[in-house]
């Protein structure tokens, strides 16, 4: 037998470093109560945090601001804080540079406006444009704009959008001013409730818009020219349209899906009326729907099958058959999706009073 001291160091090397344990492909956090909105965090310093609303048919519900310690592999709540009503949407202030306040945003019946904090997150401002009126016209969802974060647009059941001005204050020696909103514009955006809002990339992605809403349209705004909107879409039995999704990487595709729809559209601005493509795999109605971060072709979707979908659309306008990777929630249908924008590997679902997030 040849002694070869190379092959014997490189043995005593291998035995001194173990390999570390692969990273697991599934986190679970069980709330205290049926969840329904979530969002992720995108500041690059709270890198798996998680925003979630609960759904209790009653006026007291819960926000529950939870991170992953990648260490241990364990979720913690970091804050929770009250909240009237369920929230219909919560998102985090579009800060990938962890340079702005630490804000996050929920719907409901007004517009509020929270700055995170641990143990205790602290309600920043309420936002109600129905001042003249005892009576609010509840929030269906809003979306805050990734170029300008001082924008904000929420959509109603009372038919209209608004965009909000918001004055977060810049932090100076570590101490924040309060954060203000003003209205900036509203408008009447359909001739039904308006169930849904998205900023679009195009043009520079602060102007454009679009919403969805029961009269089964979609339509674009433009901030710079309100006296006129593009139908892009009408649903041919004018089925409720419930939600609505730009493309991260294309502004030209958006995603939308009608009320207990078990498919979702897919359209091409340049090409209104007429989806470019139909993804119809699921077996029932789809609740939610999500645009890759990072990529222009892929899509993920969520339903009450219990599963969670992505898709790769690059053959369009050729028929999407199947989707490239599926995900069964056994114990319940999957009521809310999204895709972590700073976290592309991870998608996040929610069902029951369980969150997951799951590796891609």
């Amino acid at each position: 037998m040849i002694f070869d001291p190379h092959k014997q160091e490189y043995q005593g090397i291998m035995a001194m470093h173990t390999i570390p344990p692969k990273r697991k492909e599934i986190y679970k956090y069980e709330a205290p109560w049926p969840l329904y909105s979530m969002n992720w965090s995108v500041r690059p310093d709270k890198r798996f945090r998680l925003a979630l609303g609960s759904f209790v048919e009653e006026y007291n519900n819960k926000v529950q601001i939870v991170s992953l310690d990648e260490e241990t592999s364990e979720f913690s709540a970091k804050s929770t804080f009250d909240h009237p009503y369920p929230t219909t949407k919560i998102m985090w202030i579009p800060d990938s540079k962890g340079q702005l306040p630490d804000l996050l945003a929920t719907s409901g019946d007004y517009l509020r406006v929270w700055r995170a904090a641990e143990p205790e997150t602290r309600l920043e401002c309420v936002l109600n444009n129905n001042k003249n009126s005892d009576f609010c016209a509840p929030l269906t969802s809003f979306d805050w704009n990734e170029v300008d974060p001082n924008l904000i647009g929420t959509s109603s059941i009372d038919t209209t959008c608004t965009i909000w001005g918001l004055e977060t204050g810049q932090l100076i020696n570590r101490i924040s001013n309060v954060v203000t909103g003003h209205v900036k514009t509203q408008l009447i955006a359909h001739d039904k409730e308006v169930y849904d809002i998205a900023f679009s990339r195009a043009g520079g992605g602060r102007d454009m818009f679009a919403s969805v809403g029961a009269d089964g349209s979609v339509r674009m705004f433009d901030l710079r020219h309100l006296e006129h909107s593009t139908i892009i879409y009408e649903d041919p039995q004018h089925t409720p349209l419930l939600r609505l999704a730009w493309n991260k990487q294309d502004p030209n595709y958006l995603a939308t899906v009608a009320m207990d729809a078990c498919e979702v559209i897919i359209l091409d601005v340049r090409v209104p009326c007429t989806p470019v493509a139909r993804l119809n795999n699921h077996r029932a109605s789809v609740n939610g729907i999500a645009w890759a971060p990072h990529s222009s072709c892929h899509i993920c979707t969520a339903g009450d099958d219990h599963q969670a979908l992505i898709w790769d659309i690059q053959q369009m306008p050729r028929a999407i058959e199947d989707p490239i990777l599926a995900y069964t929630a056994a114990e319940g249908e999957v009521n809310q999706i999204q895709w972590g924008a700073t976290q592309p590997d991870w998608i996040a679902i929610c069902y029951n009073k369980a969150a997951e997030i799951l590796r891609v």
